[in-house]
């Protein structure tokens, strides 16, 4: 039996937690949970020197577990750019590779993810609307990169495509993890055209679902959104989101009173056979 544990949108900075102490919880916890592989779905820092130095600390502590992360798009605003994060090869970082779980037929593929505007199609509102609308309120509007928005997410449903037909050739079952929303059926739609229904057109690609459909992917960690969903099952696929969102003066997203408390609380256990 192998045991994976997935998380995401820890943003341990924003969450002002003290980096040391949450390291040597979440080795506890994760020690006793007898894991094989610890997932990390993106969104740990604002900042992604911070983020590769935090890993690192997991990795030097959990020497009988594999810990992978993929970037966030929170990650990706400081200290690193677009061709660092497509083609870049720290310890643990799996964007656009994979790794295949020895005895086993699961291979865990790495995605950092994006979007193209269209699960905010129903607005009526065209690419550049959608683009100045980016820049005016969204975080993103800091990330620099050398094409468009929908430019950058046909480049990754192409590096998923080829990773899923790489897998299928070799007959592997895939645990897809990726940043941003995969499903559509994960959107909230409301009446409020100004920020919400704009904000949906941030959160991923219609794409990504077509082909995890077509590839019948078992398995599929996200992040991204702070909803404290349950694993759900889509189709052939189940989707898990460990997602643990903010806790400060503008937003209190936690059930729990404590990070330690609602990383435990999100945390996503997920057992292969």
């Amino acid at each position: 039996m192998i045991r994976l544990a997935a998380s995401s949108d820890n943003h341990l900075d924003l969450n002002k937690v003290s980096i040391a102490d949450t390291v040597n919880q979440q080795v506890q916890y994760l020690r006793a949970l007898n894991l094989n592989y610890y997932l990390i779905a993106g969104d740990l820092f604002n900042d992604f020197q911070k983020t590769i130095d935090y890993v690192q600390q997991l990795i030097s502590k959990l020497p009988q577990t594999k810990v992978l992360f993929i970037a966030g798009n929170h990650d990706m605003i400081r200290h690193v750019t677009y061709a660092q994060l497509e083609n870049g090869h720290w310890p643990g970082y799996l964007n656009n590779q994979f790794r295949d779980i020895p005895d086993t037929d699961y291979r865990i593929v790495g995605l950092n993810g994006w979007y193209d505007y269209t699960f905010a199609k129903s607005t009526g509102k065209t690419e550049t609307q959608f683009f100045h609308w980016k820049m005016a309120y969204w975080i993103d509007s800091l990330i620099k990169q050398p094409m468009n928005d929908p430019e950058r997410e046909k480049i990754v449903l192409a590096e998923l495509s080829n990773q899923l037909e790489k897998a299928h050739q070799a007959q592997k079952k895939v645990i897809l993890m990726t940043h941003f929303v995969p499903s559509q059926q994960f959107i909230r739609y409301t009446t409020d055209q100004r920020f919400w229904n704009m904000a949906n057109a941030m959160l991923g690609s219609t794409g990504m679902q077509a082909l995890i459909d077509q590839y019948s992917v078992p398995i599929v960690i996200f992040g991204h959104i702070h909803d404290h969903m349950p694993p759900k099952k889509i189709g052939k696929t189940w989707y898990y989101n460990g997602a643990v969102g903010y806790h400060n003066h503008h937003h209190n997203e936690w059930q729990t009173p404590d990070f330690f408390s609602e990383w435990q609380r999100q945390l996503k256990v997920i057992q292969l056979f």
